[in-house]
Formats: structure tokens, C-alpha cells, sequence
């Protein structure tokens, strides 16, 4: 089941993933600005996502789409598909560049991030490196793949020893404080913690296996539409900073090993 959607999922993110190796490490600061204080965007994000969104309506003009730069376009004004065609929860959620401000400052740590959901949630999702030629792979019920080959998240037990990432913007704002006290009840139990900057990359390392676990506070739905997806079909638990399944709505997430999950919300809730 859906191998059309998961063809068209790698595809687009290959082709924005091509557009970004073009302009990584040459990018005109002319065409950088601000969104909000210290959130940018540049014309690598608005020429990535114009292209996947291109590569996803030849395929399925009929769904809907939502973008990081571009918002959200609803079937109907795409020309639909007629009846019978997909109904109109059918959207794919695209972060065309996930670490933006890495990109800019030419750290090599991003990503494209494709993913289709409908009523029930993610169905297909991929999450490409164009770097290291890493794409990792879901959909509903087939489990993942890393470069073709399944992968599974991590063995580890518990959150003592666990290797962690994490991540937090300047739009945290007034969630600071919240972060910051569980950062501290987290620290002195984990391996390590890293924040690289690319929420969508980060759970893939995830569902690799490369990190434990993974918590953040205030993410959008293109940071983690994908991402969701390859921990889920990797074995792994996914719930919000309240132990309940509304990470969605709130961006508040907390992914891992069973284990590592657990005592992960049960420190940033103590």
C-alpha cells in the first residue's frame, strides 16, 4: 500500500534537496531575510519547496499542501481530483528546508522534509540528507527504512546513559523556563545531549537509532510531520511533555526507546 505516495515523497525531496546543494555555501545574503527576530528564510527555501510542491501536484494534483513558506493550499483550489478522488484531509506537510539558519551560516546539519497526512494521521514520510546522501523512510504500517535498508530505534533501556537531542529557538519565548528546568532534571542522567538545529533530522537519528530520544518544546507541523512517522515505524514511543497524544496540536513532543520515553516524561513533568 501507498507506493505511489512514498515514490512521490522521495522524489520531491530529492528534487528540493537538488536545488539546496546549489545553493549551499553560495548563497547571495541578499536573498536572506527575516521572517520574525532571528527565524530566516532565503531563496534556497522558497526555490526548494517550489519544486517539491511541483513534483507532488503532477503526481496528486488532488491532495492538499502545506508549506513551511508557502502556507496552505486546500484541494479544491488545485483542481481536485472529481469524485472519487482523495478526500480533503489528504494533505502533504513539507518543511523544504529544516535548519535554515544552519544552512545560512553554511553548517552542514539540514534536511528536506516531506510527509503525507490524512485523517488518521502520517501516512507516508521521508526525511532526506542531501550531505550525506542519507533518506530515511516510512509509511503506515511497513514500517522504516534508512537508505533502503529497515531500520529500528535503539536498544537502550532507560534514560540513565541514553544519548539525546533536543532543541530550542529563540521563539521559545515564555516556554524558556519550562525547557530549561527540565533540561536540568534531564542533564545529569543523560550520556549527552546534543541540539544540532533540525528537529526533522533529529528524529530520524532517532529512528536510526543514532539518538535515544528526543525532546522539544513548540515545533510546527512541517518540523515534525516526517519525522513522527519513522519513530513510530521504527518501534519507537512518541507523546507530548504531558504524556498524552497531542504533540501534534502543541509542537510539545517526547520521542524514544520505550524506555527511554517513559522516564524522559516522567523528568519534564516532575
Amino acid at each position: 500500500m501507498h507506493e505511489a505516495q512514498r515514490d512521490a515523497c522521495v522524489a520531491a525531496a530529492r528534487a528540493g534537496g537538488k536545488i539546496l546543494l546549489g545553493y549551499f555555501r553560495r548563497l547571495d545574503p541578499a536573498t536572506i531575510t527575516e521572517k520574525t527576530k532571528n527565524d530566516v528564510v532565503s531563496a534556497a527555501d522558497r526555490d526548494a519547496e517550489a519544486a517539491i510542491r511541483a513534483e507532488l501536484h503532477a503526481r496528486f494534483p488532488g491532495y492538499g499542501f502545506l508549506g513551511e513558506e508557502g502556507g496552505f493550499t486546500p484541494p479544491e483550489a488545485r483542481g481536485g481530483e472529481g469524485p472519487g478522488g482523495p478526500p480533503v484531509a489528504h494533505r502533504w506537510i513539507v518543511d523544504p528546508l529544516d535548519g535554515t539558519l544552519n544552512f545560512v551560516q553554511g553548517f552542514p546539519h539540514w534536511c528536506v522534509s516531506v510527509a503525507l497526512w490524512d485523517a488518521d494521521g502520517p501516512v507516508v514520510g521521508c526525511v532526506l540528507d542531501p550531505l550525506r546522501e542519507d533518506c530515511f523512510l516510512a509509511a503506515r504500517g511497513q514500517g522504516a527504512t534508512w537508505n533502503g535498508k529497515p531500520m529500528r530505534v535503539s536498544q537502550q533501556a532507560g534514560l540513565d546513559g541514553a544519548f539525546l537531542a533536543t532543541g530550542f529557538a529563540f521563539q521559545l519565548g515564555d516556554r524558556w523556563p519550562r525547557f530549561n528546568a527540565a533540561l536540568d532534571r534531564v542533564f545529569p542522567r543523560a550520556k549527552g545531549i546534543r541540539r544540532a538545529g533540525s528537529a526533522a533530522l533529529d528524529l530520524a537519528h532517532v529512528a536510526c537509532g543514532i539518538f535515544d530520544g528526543y525532546f522539544e518544546l513548540g515545533l510546527k507541523p512541517w518540523d515534525l510531520a516526517a519525522g513522527a512517522l519513522l519513530v513510530q515505524e521504527a518501534g519507537g514511543v512518541l507523546t507530548d511533555w504531558d504524556g498524552g497524544q497531542g504533540w501534534f496540536e502543541s509542537g510539545n513532543l517526547v520521542v524514544g526507546t520505550q524506555g527511554v520515553q517513559l522516564e524522559l516524561i516522567e523528568s519534564l513533568r516532575a
